[in-house]
């Protein structure tokens, strides 16, 4: 995560920090999520019921699609200089656009809407992250993500 000065942080607050190298979404990944989360859904794991459906095969779990947020805005998102750790502080709005094939591509579009000292020495960040999936309009889901940076 590039760092940057406190006094320059607003200065990228409406900016565009770029875009993640694109993802393919497996359907190996999509069976480990649906281990570890219990959902077993068969429009995730089964591709012979799913081809059935309107999505004509298996399609990622939403939870997954946003699980990846983490990964792909690691190079992304600018944080505080002299951060010390920055944790996961909830979303202000998140709504899934559309689902995510298996075998599709993914990437994660990042602007960062406001930044703020909630307490001294940390500093509450909110970003809008998209998730766009390759060759479609409609992307995965758009979201408001918060992130607390302790300094």
């Amino acid at each position: 995560m590039p760092q940057v000065p406190v006094a320059q942080l607003k200065d990228y607050i409406g900016k565009e920090l770029g875009y993640s190298e694109w993802l393919t979404v497996d359907q190996q990944r999509v069976n480990q999520f649906a281990d570890c989360t219990g959902d077993h859904q068969f429009i995730h794991i089964d591709a012979e019921k799913a081809a059935q459906t309107p999505f004509g095969g298996t399609i990622a779990h939403g939870f997954l699609s946003l699980s990846l947020l983490p990964m792909l805005s690691g190079d992304l998102m600018v944080v505080p200089e002299g951060t010390r750790m920055g944790v996961n502080y909830g979303l202000d709005s998140l709504r899934f656009i559309q689902p995510v094939r298996v075998g599709s591509r993914v990437r994660l579009g990042l602007t960062l809407i406001d930044a703020y000292e909630k307490n001294p020495g940390q500093w509450l960040l909110k970003a809008r992250a998209v998730m766009e999936i390759e060759g479609s309009e409609k992307p995965a889901y758009i979201a408001e993500t918060l992130a607390l940076c302790v300094l």
